[in-house]
């Protein structure tokens, strides 16, 4: 599969969930200028959906936010908009 997919750190139990489906899964780290098109998806909880601009349409990059899913309905999602 080798997708990356980048979460944010307050996401730990999707995070691992996905590990365990086969993605490669990285917290998003802010502070280090972490770029939106280095990954496949990018998972937020909602509350920092635009903190980097991540909703920009020049991204390649899917983003879901998870507020309010389980960690297989995130899986789901990835499935869905990466296959």
């Amino acid at each position: 599969m080798n997708q990356k997919i980048a979460i944010e750190p307050n996401l730990t139990p999707i995070k691992e969930y996905l590990a365990q489906k086969g993605y490669s899964v990285e917290n998003i780290d802010y502070g280090q200028g972490a770029t939106k098109n280095n990954y496949d998806a990018i998972i937020v909880s909602g509350v920092e959906t635009n903190i980097m601009g991540i909703e920009d349409t020049s991204s390649k990059a899917i983003v879901i936010d998870a507020d309010g899913m389980t960690a297989e309905q995130v899986y789901q999602e990835l499935q869905s908009q990466l296959h």
